[in-house]
This record gives structure tokens, C-alpha cells and sequence, in this order.
């Protein structure tokens, strides 16, 4: 299959063109100022499904406060997250800090540079691993995300379906046989600012493109129609009452979440199932869950907030404590200045206007 999708494609002059266009043209990034592999692994985890617009001043400020791997092995993971907060998939951070310490316990604080070990580390996928060994140490590794498909599937012409599992690793034996050996680094760069610039999922700009010549897409006028792609699966909607709890001391309720599954590890204020409670049984429901009374007050708004899987719709009401003993370690009164140093979901912050 790789030889006949690479069959008159010439390997050697698309090298050429893109590492050309790459010097000349290259986006100006933090990360990319020294081929420090800490600070690269750090830039990508951030970048997995956010944009480099919103990463760079959470780098910078990442940077200062985690220069090296030890000041982040040895951090609090609660400031971690409050580092963090706002990126979103909180998951990342937590395996970061995690694959952080095992490189400081197992490696002597120095990444690993070979596949096996780096990929075995928490949160590592084959991309992060990867990007890591072609930008950090200049192995020739494919690094395929989202953005690498849609450039090779155009340029190459490939049809698959790209929501199937078995296809992205056709797309890696392609990068594996196209990339330049002598600068892996720049290569892999290339194809990112390549899908992030010119090659983008809509209104591609073709007539910019340094390597449009080798573009069998482009050739035939079907660049918008690739990469192919099923349609997810629908996103469950769930319906909550969050509820801004306060005690005769102007203290709110904040509840830590699990330690696994979505957010884990974050703060926010507390959430009832509305649906399966019911609002007439709300103040039973949470006197029994957290062994707080409280009655219910006025409704101050509402949010949609959009997971990949699901949609919290969230109805926010302020509510007042009648009996304020705490006996549940999940939960805690903290006044509203203290309630910034606490990490929350980006969607439990838009409440804390109605503070």
C-alpha cells in the first residue's frame, strides 16, 4: 500500500521545497529558541488540542514558574493545576508531572532519547514521542496529529478514513519514508506550520503553498474534500444545578472532585444531577450527599460548557447554609478572595462573577 501511495512522488525536491520555505518563513515560538526536549515535551502536551495562540503565554508563564524538570517534579500537584487552569484537559497536566518525576527518579532527570522508553512514559502517545525525538534530539520520527494527516492526505492523495485506527498508522509509514534524514527537526516542524498556516482544515490557501507542485489534491481540485472523516458519535447532554452555598460568614462551599475520571483533582462548586433529583428534592439531596443543610435562593444564570463526549448544561443558583458543620473531606468553606488560589474548570470560573 506505502509504495503504491508513494509511487512517482518526488521524495527528494518536496524535501527541498518545504525545508526551503521552512527557514524563511518559520513561526517565531518559545519553545523552538533551544532544543531543550523539556521544554519541547511541555509545549506539545499543551498544544494537543489547543491552539498556539493560547499556549504561548501559559508556556511563558509555565516556564517561569517550572524552568527545569525539577522545579515541576518536586511542585505541588494542586499549583500544577492552577498553572494549568484554563488549558482544559486537566488530565495532561497530571500526567505530565507524573511522567515528569518518573524521569527524574528513573533517568537522572535527562529525557529519555530513544522510543521505547520515552513512550512508555505517562501521557506519552507516539506524536509527543515523536515530536520530541525529531525537534529535540534530530531522529528521523514521524510525529502524526491531526494537522500532519490533513496535509499528507491532501498531498498524497490518500482517501482513507481517517477515524479509523488502522489508517493513522498508514499515515506514519508515509512520514517515515518522506521525512529528511539530515534535519528531522525542521522537517516535522515544517509539516506542522505547514497544517497550521497555509494547509488549514478550511479555505486552505493552495496558491501560498511552498509545496503545491507535489500536491496531487490540489491537482485535481479536491483539497477541501480531504481528509475523510466519519462522523463522531453525538455528545450526551447533562443537565446540573450548580450552587453557590454560603455561610453566615460570606464563606462558600467548594467540593474537590475524584482523583480519576473527568477534572479530576479540580475544585468547583457543587453539582446536582437535576434531572434524576428533581428541584424539589435539591436541599434533601445535598444535606444527604454532603451533610450540609442549606435553602435554596434566587437563579443567577446559566452555561452550556462542551466536553469532547459530553454537554453540561448548567443552571447556577446562590443557596444559604441553615446548618454549617462539615464533616465531609471533599468539601470545604473558603472566602471569595481565597477562592482564586484554588484551581477550577474554566466553566466553575465563569460562575464566580455571581459571587
Amino acid at each position: 500500500m506505502i509504495n503504491n501511495v508513494l509511487q512517482h512522488f518526488n521524495i527528494d525536491q518536496f524535501q527541498s521545497d518545504l525545508l526551503h520555505w521552512y527557514s524563511e518563513s518559520k513561526r517565531d515560538l518559545p519553545w523552538r529558541r533551544e532544543r531543550d526536549p523539556y521544554k519541547i515535551w511541555v509545549s506539545e502536551i499543551m498544544l494537543q488540542q489547543t491552539k498556539v495562540d493560547t499556549v504561548i503565554p501559559y508556556f511563558n508563564r509555565f516556564m517561569e514558574k517550572y524552568p527545569t524538570i525539577y522545579e515541576l517534579a518536586a511542585a505541588d500537584q494542586q499549583e500544577v493545576l492552577k498553572a494549568w487552569e484554563g488549558l482544559g484537559y486537566y488530565s495532561r497536566a497530571r500526567n505530565l508531572q507524573n511522567a515528569v518525576r518518573e524521569v527524574v527518579a528513573e533517568y537522572g532527570g535527562k529525557v529519555p532519547a530513544t522510543p521505547k522508553e520515552l513512550g512508555a512514559l505517562k501521557g506519552v502517545g507516539p506524536y509527543t514521542t515523536g515530536a520530541i525525538l525529531s525537534i529535540a534530539y534530530n531522529q528521523p520520527e514521524p510525529a502524526v496529529d491531526g494537522n500532519v494527516i490533513r496535509v499528507f492526505s491532501r498531498l498524497l492523495k490518500i482517501e482513507a478514513d481517517i477515524a479509523v485506527p488502522r489508517t493513522k498508522k498508514l499515515f506514519e509509514d508515509c512520514v517515515r519514508q518522506v521525512i529528511s534524514t539530515e534535519d528531522p527537526s525542521s522537517f516535522n516542524q515544517a509539516i506542522m506550520d505547514l497544517g497550521a498556516t497555509i494547509c488549514t482544515p478550511k479555505s486552505p490557501t493552495c496558491l501560498f503553498c511552498p509545496v503545491q507542485e507535489h500536491c496531487r489534491a490540489f491537482s485535481e481540485g479536491i483539497q477541501e474534500e480531504l481528509p475523510i472523516k466519519t462522523k463522531a458519535k453525538k455528545q450526551k447532554p447533562m443537565a446540573y444545578v450548580a450552587l453557590l452555598i454560603k455561610n453566615e460568614n460570606e464563606e462558600y462551599v467548594i467540593e474537590k472532585r475524584a482523583e480519576n475520571g473527568l477534572l479530576a483533582n479540580l475544585w468547583q462548586f457543587p453539582m446536582v444531577p437535576i434531572e434524576e433529583i428533581g428541584m424539589e428534592h435539591l436541599e434533601n439531596w445535598v444535606y444527604s450527599e454532603y451533610g450540609v443543610r442549606i435553602q435554596l435562593g434566587e437563579r443567577k444564570g446559566k452555561l452550556k460548557h462542551v466536553f469532547s463526549h459530553i454537554i453540561w448544561q448548567l443552571e447556577i443558583f446562590e443557596a444559604n447554609t441553615i446548618q454549617t458543620e462539615l464533616d465531609d473531606e471533599r468539601i470545604r468553606f473558603v472566602d471569595k478572595e481565597a477562592i482564586t488560589n484554588y484551581p477550577f474548570p474554566v466553566s466553575h470560573q465563569k460562575m464566580m462573577k455571581y459571587l
